[in-house]
């Protein structure tokens, strides 16, 4: 002590100490603090991709419901019509009515 007090030597010296001791204890204490901050935010931060990966998973999955149902739901004459178109069944009538028009020149009065 600097100077002479009517307090015992050994309370100030007590007191002095505990005072050093909560001072330095501050910058590990804030440095604690800083660390806890930041590994909840990191964990937040995990929590929200994994939140938006199954966002992500759930608007695929219904896409592709989407698209399956719409293949399964064709309309069954465009499908007929497309079928027809690629095997090309459709040739018999086409030459019906071929037959047809050429009957109805060589019936008309007024032709050659």
């Amino acid at each position: 002590m600097a100077y002479p007090t009517a307090v015992n030597n050994q309370i100030t010296d007590a007191v002095t100490q505990s005072n050093v001791k909560v001072i330095a204890e501050g910058p590990a204490f804030a440095m604690g603090s800083m660390y806890q901050a930041s590994a909840h935010s990191t964990g937040i931060l995990f929590e929200n991709a994994i939140a938006s990966q199954q966002q992500q998973t759930s608007l695929s999955q219904a896409a592709t419901n989407q698209g399956v149902m719409q293949i399964y739901t064709v309309d069954t004459t465009a499908a007929a019509g497309a079928t027809e178109k690629i095997a090309q069944t459709g040739v018999a009538d086409n030459l019906t009515s071929l037959m047809t028009v050429l009957q109805s020149f060589k019936s008309n009065p007024y032709g050659p």
